[in-house]
């Protein structure tokens, strides 16, 4: 399953590095987001490395998934499709 990064979770000010928000299109509701909780998620970079993360939680009533990644993510990466397994 694919997702794409849309976000890094915070407030206006204050931004988690670690902490991403993630939409994936076949989910529309947060039952169905709430079904993805512990899924491990994986990005790669441009450079070939790897990141992976977990589903931590919904985000939102419209299927958001809030995803902690081991390591900050850099901003390219907002825009970018990742693996859901």
């Amino acid at each position: 399953m694919e997702g794409v990064i849309v976000h890094f979770r915070g407030s206006y000010k204050l931004k988690t590095p670690n902490h991403m928000i993630v939409h994936v299109d076949s989910v529309d509701s947060r039952d169905k987001a709430a079904k993805l909780v512990g899924k491990s998620v994986a990005w790669k970079s441009p450079a070939g490395k790897e990141l992976k993360g977990k589903v931590a939680k919904e985000h939102g009533n419209s299927g958001a998934l809030r995803v902690i990644f081991e390591r900050g993510m850099p901003g390219q990466s907002i825009g970018e499709k990742v693996l859901i397994n």
